[in-house]
């Protein structure tokens, strides 16, 4: 479900391509030493966002530092951790783990049980920290669970609870940005859970699974219909962004929210013209000369 919320490096300069990096190797290095090895592997581009859009407006105390590690073991790279990291990084763990359930439970994923199962003592953690955090993640996953077992076609309905739970995940304090932070996280949340829905559409299909865009797919409006969704639910996002009092980094959310979340989506649009391309030059060097 999660992967879009990153950075369009194309369009960011060379400063703030860097910064994230460093926000990313910070939640890396938090993830590992909360969690170890496998904290690691869960590391999420989404919830790095989540920190640096935390971090922009709360502006804690940065540790910044500069080391090897087992990804990367010749170049030095540099960590940013602050005070909030802890938060973004077990938020981290509660969504894998969860994911990881639902690929299970979807698709029958071994990988996903197994994943599941080693990341179960990590997020039982988390939920002792944030017992309201993770009973709202579950709550929410659960009733998206019941509607794809009620074979729902109303797409609406699992992207407002996937809205309703990463809303929850953005608010860090019950204070006076807790409603803008929620809407940002609710807009996330719906781009999300449409863009995954578009993105796995022709497996689905192939497969016979549960996807509420199923009905529209042959519709001769169905790009458009997409397209429109999409701009809809981030332009909602966007606007609670910008209710935020952001300086710091301000640069990095930008180029995110205006253009790292549609680079999969680009992508997507361009690989039919990719693989056509691909066709006219085979057919090209099989002609006899």
């Amino acid at each position: 479900m999660f992967g879009y919320v990153t950075i369009n490096p194309a369009e960011l300069g060379e400063r703030s391509r860097n910064r994230y990096q460093a926000y990313y190797c910070g939640m890396c290095r938090t993830l590992m030493h909360r969690y170890g090895n496998l904290g690691r592997i869960t590391l999420s581009n989404d919830m790095t966002f989540l920190l640096v859009l935390l971090s922009s407006l709360y502006e804690p105390e940065e540790t910044l530092s500069k080391g090897r590690c087992l990804p990367h073991p010749i170049r030095e790279r540099e960590y940013l951790e602050n005070e909030l990291s802890d938060y973004c990084a077990d938020m981290n763990i509660a969504l894998a783990y969860h994911k990881c359930r639902d690929d299970w439970n979807d698709e029958h994923s071994l990988a996903g049980r197994a994943e599941a199962g080693l990341l179960e003592k990590a997020y039982r953690q988390v939920e002792g920290r944030y017992p309201e955090k993770c009973a709202a993640i579950e709550r929410c996953l659960k009733d998206i669970g019941k509607l794809e077992q009620e074979n729902c076609l109303e797409p609406d309905a699992p992207a407002n609870l996937t809205a309703r739970m990463l809303g929850e995940v953005f608010v860090y304090r019950g204070d006076y940005w807790s409603v803008p932070l929620r809407t940002l996280g609710e807009g996330l949340g719906r781009f999300i859970y449409l863009m995954d829905a578009y993105e796995d559409l022709p497996a689905d299909l192939r497969r016979k699974r549960y996807n509420p865009l199923a009905q529209y797919a042959k519709a001769p409006d169905y790009e458009t219909l997409i397209k429109d969704s999409l701009t809809m639910v981030i332009a909602e996002c966007t606007q609670a962004f910008e209710l935020l009092p952001l300086v710091q980094d301000v640069e990095i959310l930008r180029n995110i929210l205006y253009s790292g979340v549609w680079v999969r989506y680009r992508q997507k649009q361009e690989k039919p013209k990719r693989e056509q391309a691909k066709l006219r030059e085979s057919d090209h060097e099989q002609r006899p000369v």
